[in-house]
């Protein structure tokens, strides 16, 4: 039989709250893998689509002049729509970009930047502008913050708690009349999406599907959580209740609570998504 091996220490045990050394980051890449054959092929949707129309163009021109006119007119209009969908979808990115950089400002310390940060974004929120003449009358960037975080800050705030909570009573609702769990599970995920619009609508981003897609993963934690929840609470409360009729109504209003919870926590989330201020 082999003894246990036994290693003893003389020197006390580090504390577990001492300072942590500083991690280095690697490099990160502006564009990454699945970014570059997004962009690649969108060009070469594109590109080939434009060679194809400018084809057709001129071989119903050669054909005849209103044929030419027709297909430039089917052509441009096509193509108008895609540029003005493309559009909305960089202006939505470049939205939550400048609510970065405006935190970046707000976190600066300089009291320049500070400043300008506060004016800057005053201008673009509901009841900003009316605030323009007491920001301009005061000089200390700390007093700037606190009069948006007290004025329209704290209106979009109440604002997004609004939409948390409609959102909560709808889940209560639909939850009820859903006859599957799957479904309830679609039914939370759609909501979920749509209340992170309409809170980043409040605050002027007005997302499009990428502009969508990156609010989600700037509130993946809660989005999580509310359809994990969501399976969790129904499969909990349907396996603690034995009677089929006590299983079917409480179970189902045990997994609307917690999907309504939930809603109000992925309201606020998205709010603090949108929210520059410190």
């Amino acid at each position: 039989m082999i003894p246990p091996r036994i290693a003893l220490e003389d020197e006390p045990a580090p504390r577990l709250l001492a300072e942590l050394p500083s991690v280095v980051q690697e490099p990160r890449q502006p564009w990454g893998t699945a970014a570059l054959m997004l962009a690649g092929a969108l060009v070469l949707v594109l590109g080939l689509a434009g060679i194809t129309a400018g084809n057709l163009i001129a071989d119903q021109f050669a054909r005849a002049p209103w044929l030419g006119c027709l297909s430039l007119v089917v052509a441009g209009l096509g193509f108008g729509l895609v540029g003005v969908a493309v559009w909305r979808e960089l202006r939505a990115l470049w939205a939550l970009g400048r609510v970065d950089r405006l935190r970046q400002d707000f976190a600066s310390g300089d009291a320049a930047r500070i400043m300008e940060a506060a004016h800057a974004w005053a201008v673009r929120i509901p009841g900003g502008p009316a605030l323009l003449p007491a920001l301009r009358a005061v000089n200390d960037p700390d007093a700037a913050i606190a009069l948006l975080r007290a004025g329209p800050g704290q209106a979009l705030r109440d604002a997004a708690d609004a939409q948390g909570r409609a959102a909560a009573v709808q889940m209560v609702a639909g939850i009820a009349a859903m006859p599957s769990p799957a479904l309830d599970v679609l039914l939370v995920g759609w909501r979920g999406v749509r209340l992170v619009r309409q809170v980043a609508a409040l605050y002027g981003v007005r997302p499009g599907l990428l502009g969508t897609l990156a609010l989600l993963r700037r509130t993946a934690l809660a989005a999580t959580m509310v359809g994990a929840a969501e399976i969790m609470g129904n499969t909990a409360a349907h396996a603690l209740l034995s009677s089929p009729l006590l299983a079917h109504a409480l179970g189902e209003a045990a997994g609307a609570g917690v999907a309504a919870r939930r809603m109000l926590v992925l309201g606020r989330a998205a709010a603090t998504a949108c929210d520059p201020l410190p």
